[in-house]
């Protein structure tokens, strides 16, 4: 159901009227028109004891819908507020995959949850719990639909008819064996435009992508983009058939990793962002080396400033571009680490000889940097009318925007192949690296031409 939002807003209303008058039939006509994500916007506004009041005018099932999309914080709360058999049956009615989620990252007594849900759904969670982290395994739902290669069509959707609202999807049937191997998929397309009397293994694609049960979470990721899917079969290491991971769980992979790259990439552990489990010392503690170590490249900055301290008092001027200088550096090598550590997290380093991806950001530094100093000279020449000066910062600015681009490329490809996480070639420190990189060249340059000033 869909709203403009004024409609929305008096919509809600009515049903805000319907809590405050304790009159569950009404609240339940208008509560369950609502989209699962409008329901879940709807109990988050409340206070608890009118969230509390909504549990109890829906059916777990019904109320299942509206926690699949809490954050733990507070699915935690309701957890704790509900009677046991409530939650049991609850939890019964939740994907296998997004109460596996719940499971592992709060701080609620596993054991006793899984005990209390039915047996066979509690086999599967387990069997999911089981799964290192991050894994194909660890993200993976058991709902899916899987019919046997000699049925019939009309088998099928007898079969579909009675199991299908359980499954997360019904997009794909995968097809397996009498030893559930996988052998094939059926979309449902070809579910539907086939004859009642076709058998599976006559219509089915033998062609199925497919991940494995130990395969790292962004890997698979990475498999449903390039193919497109909304879902792929998860298999362990003799063929047979395991899973499904869905589209909807690589998006939260995907905003997981990127959340974890961007953390990394401000030289900060990823443990750092998670205000539950990290205290302010521990947290001062996980920062301090990567400061200490930012602190000593940034003394040896100004060690090099103090260094060209002659220079530098003889032609004042000169101290007007330094944070051109050191800017422009910083954020080329930037740009280029960020480049990289894409490519890397995307294989594309792998594939191409380690000299091609430095010439590639070695010419687009090239272009840049001339484009910028041309820009400064013009600048400069306007400014201080000065033809030495002109040439000092804008030779200087290609010189720089060059070795920039190669720093930031090479130093996380290095890391890469000595096993060390790129990313920890974070932001900070590649900018650090080119700010004394870049006034070493910016004064050596003015130094040697210091006469014609």
């Amino acid at each position: 159901m869909s709203f403009l939002q004024l409609d929305k807003d008096v919509y809600y209303e009515d049903i805000y009227t319907a809590i405050d008058n304790n009159d569950r039939t009404t609240f339940r006509e208008l509560y369950l028109k609502l989209h699962d994500r409008d329901q879940h916007e709807l109990f988050d506004s409340l206070y608890p004891e009118k969230k509390q009041k909504i549990a109890e005018f829906l059916t777990p099932q019904e109320f299942s819908e509206v926690f699949e999309w809490m954050d733990v914080e507070a699915q935690e709360l309701v957890v704790q507020s509900l009677s046991n058999e409530y939650v049991a049956e609850m939890f019964n009615h939740i994907a296998n995959d997004n109460l596996v989620e719940y499971l592992t990252q709060s701080d609620s007594d596993q054991e006793a949850l899984l005990a209390m849900m039915d047996s066979e759904e509690s086999r599967r969670v387990r069997e999911l719990l089981s799964y290192a982290e991050d894994t194909a395994g660890s993200i993976m739902t058991k709902e899916y639909i899987a019919i046997n290669h000699e049925q019939t069509i009309d088998e099928v959707m007898v079969q579909l008819r009675e199991v299908g609202h359980d499954a997360e999807t019904i997009y794909y049937l995968y097809v397996v064996n009498d030893e559930n191997h996988l052998v094939g998929v059926l979309s449902l397309r070809d579910l539907l435009l086939a004859e009642k009397s076709d058998i599976v293994k006559d219509i089915m694609s033998t062609h199925v992508v497919s991940a494995r049960i130990d395969q790292d979470q962004e890997e698979v990721a990475k498999i449903i983009q390039d193919y497109d899917l909304l879902a792929i079969p998860v298999l362990s290491h003799d063929s047979r058939m395991q899973g499904i991971v869905t589209v909807d769980d690589i998006i939260d992979v995907i905003e997981e990793e990127a959340v974890e790259d961007f953390i990394e990439f401000a030289a900060i552990k990823p443990d750092d962002s998670d205000d539950k489990e990290v205290t302010a010392l521990r947290a001062a503690k996980q920062r301090t080396p990567w400061i200490l170590i930012l602190l000593i490249l940034g003394l040896l900055t100004s060690g090099v400033i103090g260094y060209f301290e002659h220079t530098l008092e003889s032609v004042v001027v000169l101290a007007a571009f330094i944070p051109m200088i050191m800017g422009t550096a910083g954020n080329i090598g930037t740009q280029a680490l960020a480049v990289t550590v894409k490519n890397i997290s995307d294989n594309n380093v792998s594939s191409q000889p380690i000299l091609q991806t430095v010439r590639e950001e070695l010419v687009s530094g090239s272009i840049i940097g001339i484009i910028l100093a041309l820009i400064l000279a013009i600048v400069s020449l306007i400014l201080y009318q000065n033809l030495a000066l002109m040439v000092i910062v804008s030779l200087s600015m290609v010189l720089v925007s060059i070795m920039s681009a190669v720093v930031g490329t090479t130093i996380p490809i290095l890391f890469d192949k000595f096993n060390i996480d790129p990313a920890v070639a974070s932001g900070p420190f590649i900018t650090t690296i080119n700010d004394i990189f870049g006034l070493v060249v910016y004064f050596m340059i003015a130094t040697s031409l210091l006469h014609y000033l």
